[in-house]
């Protein structure tokens, strides 16, 4: 029998948990430490407050980014690396999409988080243009430097904006799904259909057939 989480890691779950599903701007202290049938003394014992779980929560999202948002050492990037990539992203946003739903209300209440947040865009940015050099010099896509630009802010706009675009669209009232999700990283593999090479297109058309959720189904479940 595994032991039970310390109390500290059993409010970040709490936590996060009850941000994915009301919203990080329903969720009090208060209602966290009830949730866990805890004193709200002995929350604030571990935070001082909502905003210090929050920069945690963040801490722990961008750290599964960069767990897997790195190129691989010692050889050339291949289409297993690229569905790797998408596969991992929509991972983190559908364990953390309480930091895409709410990520203005978030940054505009928190300088602190804020600077951090425009840190985390200006370091994954350059890594993502790394990684599409490395997609490049693979002979997997054919860019110039402008396009890879291009086509890496196009996909951190689609990426940090998909959630908002789903709710005030109305694809988004009540509990997001999985498969609404998998529809942003789809549209994120769109923006490169254009620039794929010959010998990578069965690989990249079949990857594209995978993430695909077609917006039927969208509204078919709200």
């Amino acid at each position: 029998m595994s032991p039970k989480p310390r109390t500290r890691e059993r409010i970040l779950q709490a936590s996060l948990e009850l941000f994915n599903a009301q919203g990080e701007r329903s969720v009090t202290t208060n209602h966290i430490a009830a949730h866990l049938e805890i004193s709200p003394g002995n929350l604030y014992y571990h935070f001082r407050n909502k905003q210090a779980i929050i920069a945690e929560l963040f801490d722990r999202y961008e750290g599964a980014v960069d767990g897997f948002l790195q190129l691989p050492e010692g050889r050339a990037v291949t289409m297993e690396d690229k569905t790797f990539y998408l596969e991992s992203l929509l991972s983190a946003m559908w364990d953390y999409r309480f930091l895409h739903r709410d990520l203005e209300h978030l940054l505009d209440g928190d300088e602190a988080l804020a600077e951090r947040y425009r840190s985390f865009a200006e370091s994954h940015l350059r890594v993502a243009r790394r990684i599409y050099g490395g997609f490049v010099d693979a002979g997997l896509l054919h860019m110039t430097e402008a396009q890879v630009e291009a086509v890496v802010l196009n996909a951190w706009i689609v990426v940090t904006s998909w959630v908002r675009f789903l709710c005030t669209a109305g694809w988004g009232q009540g509990c997001l799904t999985e498969p609404m999700l998998r529809r942003g990283i789809y549209q994120v593999l769109a923006l490169e259909d254009g620039f794929v090479s010959d010998g990578a297109r069965p690989a990249f058309d079949e990857l594209r057939r995978r993430l695909k959720v077609p917006l039927v189904a969208l509204f078919s479940v709200v």
